[in-house]
């Protein structure tokens, strides 16, 4: 699943009794499903690279979403299992790669056995989900020596434009706190390393209100707050005109 993010380190949402707005946030993709195929970037291969080793035979992508990250795992003889807890995007991931497996499930309960994945990653998502069980939940599926791989694509705020496109959203929708759980990532997993990674994704301006429209605390606007929001994006982007997004890409990974 799918989160924009700059905020590490504050204190997560149910500290402040906001989990069931964080639950409802959290199931709330489904309904924006194709938005989020057509709006949300994918990720540089350099990133993957360093996420994901060559010789990983088997990777089980975790919180799928449509499959941005799984396209960009393929490799030859290699084998890509999703899972997904949406039914919504598992059917757009099913139109998108009709030839990937995609599993109903979360990253606290993969359906798949013990010892069956070199790497497990989490696109966009982990900062959904409750580590005390998702971290030995990968540690299962994961054979000795295997890595748990963690990225987020989050938008480059140090341009003018960009800034100001956040400023809108959060005038009108506060993104939720997001900690990453990147510190959360204990036992039997090593130290966490970490590398960013800057570039620039081409893009149309319906493209980039597709990505506004996608995003959760979006989504679960109501429907007047929406659209003035997103008739406020439509006209930056027009004054603006942009032809790319910048992003950073955030990883993370440590090994079994």
């Amino acid at each position: 699943m799918h989160g924009q993010g700059r905020r590490d380190g504050r204190e997560r949402p149910e500290a402040h009794g906001q989990g069931g707005e964080k639950s409802r946030q959290a199931a709330s993709f489904g309904a924006a499903a194709a938005a989020y195929e057509r709006g949300r970037p994918p990720y540089p291969p350099e990133a993957v690279a360093w996420l994901v080793p060559a010789g990983a035979r088997t990777v089980v992508d975790v919180g799928a979403g449509t499959g941005k990250l799984t396209r960009a795992l393929a490799a030859p003889g290699r084998e890509v299992v999703a899972v997904e807890p949406s039914a919504g995007m598992r059917e757009q991931f099913a139109r998108v790669l009709p030839g990937t497996r995609v599993l109903a499930g979360t990253a606290e309960a993969v359906p798949l056995p013990d010892a069956s994945a070199d790497t497990v990653v989490s696109a966009q998502a982990w900062h959904w989900v409750d580590p005390a069980r998702a971290v030995p939940e990968a540690a299962r599926v994961l054979r000795p020596g295997g890595r748990l791989a963690l990225v987020w694509n989050s938008r480059d705020e140090s341009v003018p434009w960009v800034a100001e496109l956040g400023r809108i959203l959060r005038e009108y929708a506060a993104a939720p706190a997001e900690d990453r759980q990147t510190d959360r990532v204990g036992a039997p997993f090593g130290p966490v390393e970490r590398r960013d990674f800057r570039w620039r994704h081409p893009v149309s301006a319906a493209e980039i209100a597709d990505m506004v429209a996608s995003r959760s605390y979006v989504i679960t606007l109501a429907p007047a707050v929406r659209a003035r929001l997103l008739d406020r994006v439509r006209a930056l982007l027009a004054a603006e005109r942009p032809g790319e997004m910048p992003y950073v890409t955030e990883c993370h990974r440590a090994h079994r």
